[in-house]
């Protein structure tokens, strides 16, 4: 079995192109795939059996494994097959279950699932020989490893559990401007009178909030337990959250170093043969970092997959500095992908996605 592609087909590989990288030795799996582990336009990774507690973050670079890099640095090895806490203010490097061996015209790039990115575990995939995170090039052969930062929360991890997604990609496929202002002349991505389309969907924050309270948002609690990553709705939100409500002058003050869950203004959508991912809206404005889980699947509320456009829940976090965030500032922007061929099942309530249909909602852990 192959992928049978004609040289100009581009996009993201769909669910069942992904089955096909398993069983043609692309994407390779230490034990069987879980049944639920290949999703729309991405697979999920997951941890091997130790995690290693290196000094710093790296990179390999050029001339580096990182099981090279890993033995430089390492503190001590914790076996993950019991469980192991995660502690906040370190750093773990855990090599994954599945590893690669791409041809030369797949690449592949990685994000935190939305469950991670929510709980403010700050989560990237690493390979060898590579100056950047996140993105292996096409070709790759070799290994995959998690780098793992708990920020505000210690958590328990274990053998399998599930941090990161892997995207793979046919050449260069995202949208220019005047074919983003096509499809959203087609299918309304986003509920937005008249939306900049530059370098992407612009996606502002909601301050004026929800509700006769006026919710905006959840600012993350100090000193909490611990949060097992495998268990749903299992801890209560009072516990490890405070509800932050709208100001008058419709603004947020981000406090730094604190972590904080908010919505976007708009609604988006994201129909079924694309495929979108949030990007900083100006690198260069570094006072703050906006959602770490970038991923937005064929069918994120697209009213098919029973959505009616659905909030991106913005994963903020300030930097060094107070810094003020006014109701309908641009924080990002979603950057949409063709895909190779429409997904077998698109996100929603059929495949039992946690964040259809969502306005402000936390990650899958909490109760509520």
């Amino acid at each position: 079995m192959s992928l049978n592609l004609r040289a100009d087909e581009k996009g993201i590989l769909p669910d069942r192109l992904i089955a096909v990288l398993v069983k043609t030795g692309v994407l390779i799996p230490a034990n069987a795939l879980d049944d639920d582990q290949i999703q729309p336009a991405s697979v999920d990774l997951r941890l091997g059996e130790i995690a290693y507690r290196v000094r710093a973050s790296f990179l390999p670079g050029p001339d580096s494994t990182v099981a090279e890099r890993i033995d430089e640095l390492k503190l001590h090895e914790i076996p993950l097959g019991d469980g192991a806490v995660l502690e906040t203010g370190c750093v773990y490097i855990v090599p994954l279950m599945e590893s690669l061996s791409l041809p030369r015209d797949i690449a592949a790039s990685a994000n935190p699932k939305s469950s991670t990115g929510r709980l403010d575990v700050f989560t990237r995939v690493i390979a060898d020989q590579t100056r950047g995170f996140d993105r292996i090039h096409a070709g790759y052969h070799g290994p995959l490893y998690a780098e793992i930062s708990p920020r505000t929360f210690p958590v328990l991890v274990r053998e399998g559990s599930r941090l990161s997604q892997l995207r793979f990609r046919r050449g260069h496929a995202a949208l220019t401007d005047e074919a983003l202002a096509a499809l959203h002349q087609r299918e309304r991505l986003v509920d937005s009178d008249a939306p900049d389309f530059s370098d992407g969907v612009p996606v502002g924050v909601d301050l004026v909030g929800f509700g006769p309270d006026k919710f905006i948002g959840y600012r993350a609690k100090r000193h909490t337990g611990v949060i097992d990553m495998d268990r749903r709705a299992s801890y209560d939100v009072a516990e490890f959250w405070e509800p932050i409500r709208a100001r008058g002058d419709r603004s947020l003050i981000l406090d730094p170093d604190e972590f904080y869950i908010l919505a976007s203004k708009e609604a988006v959508q994201v129909p079924p043969d694309y495929a979108a991912e949030m990007v900083p809206f100006d690198p260069l404005v570094g006072e703050f970092r906006v959602h770490y889980a970038g991923f937005f699947d064929p069918g994120f509320g697209y009213a098919g997959a029973g959505g009616r456009g659905s909030r991106a829940v913005l994963e903020v976090r300030s930097h060094e500095v107070p810094f003020i965030i006014e109701h309908g500032q641009i924080v990002g922007r979603l950057v949409y992908e063709r895909m190779l061929a429409r997904p077998d099942a698109l996100y929603g309530r059929s495949i039992g996605s946690n964040y259809q249909a969502q306005s402000l909602k936390l990650s899958k852990h909490f109760r509520g």
